[in-house]
């Protein structure tokens, strides 16, 4: 961990002109290179919106955005995104879904008809780790929802990104799929040199994966609270039986309940 890889910086963000729904308020957040942070709150919070913020699919009215140093004023090409659901092209194998970012990508598009044969592989590879070997070939529809959820990470990450965000992304799955995924996302970030901004309800989740929580407040979202999430790395999903674990978890879901009830 160094310098920070993203600020937000006192950002106002209203959807619908200037009578319309303020969605987060003096939001300020620091994401350091290399972290894994983990965003929650209660539901209508403007998590989204501070996901579209950094990625920049939104413009703030008021305030600044800075990933990697630049003022964010246009989409952010250094950035992978997953979402709750997989959109996986049907018609395209697993394989050439994950290929699919660098056929949009300017410094890849260039590169990939020179250079397919390596990337064809590197793909393979991210497919493998996240245990996937030997599903290149198949098309989403032959897939489990976990299992389009592990090509719909690789895809994120087959550009190299240097800022991974995760909105939801493991939120439509069941809990043991949910819990294999948690692990490969914990490996991935261990492995590969990527900074991660996890968006989730699940706070197990948030306090099992994250460097940081950030605890956002009913809208108008800002972050109320940060909590360095201190089990050493790696961690075994057993640590979620441990006590402290648990009283994290209820530490985080009192201040979730405390700023709902403000709202």
């Amino acid at each position: 961990m160094g310098a920070s890889l993203v600020t937000i910086d006192n950002v106002d963000m209203r959807y619908g002109g200037a009578d319309g729904t303020l969605a987060v308020s003096g939001l300020n957040m620091v994401v350091e290179r290399g972290e894994f942070a983990a965003v929650v709150g209660p539901s209508g919070c403007g998590k989204s919106t501070l996901m579209k913020l950094v990625t920049g699919l939104h413009i703030p009215q008021q305030g600044l955005v800075t990933v990697a140093g630049i003022h964010v004023t246009k989409p952010v090409s250094i950035v992978g995104m997953a979402f709750q659901n997989p959109t996986m092209l049907p018609w395209r194998t697993t394989l050439d879904n994950v290929l699919l970012p660098l056929e949009i990508v300017e410094r890849h598009r260039r590169r990939l008809r020179k250079h397919k044969k390596e990337y064809v592989e590197k793909a393979e590879h991210l497919l493998e780790t996240v245990g996937l070997k030997g599903f290149g070939s198949k098309y989403p529809w032959q897939l489990s929802g976990g299992m389009q959820q592990r090509a719909n990470l690789c895809r994120a990450l087959i550009h190299e990104p240097e800022l991974l965000m995760l909105d939801e992304p493991f939120g439509a799955l069941d809990a043991f799929t949910r819990e294999e995924l948690w692990q490969v996302i914990r490996d991935l970030h261990a492995s590969q040199d990527v900074t991660i901004v996890l968006v989730t309800h699940d706070l197990r989740e948030a306090v099992f994966l994250a460097d940081n929580v950030h605890v956002m407040s009913a809208r108008p979202g800002k972050i109320l609270k940060v909590h360095k999430i201190g089990f050493a790395r790696p961690r075994d999903l057993s640590v979620m039986y441990e006590a402290e674990f648990n009283d994290v978890v209820q530490g985080l879901r009192g201040e979730i309940a405390d700023a709902r009830a403000v709202a």
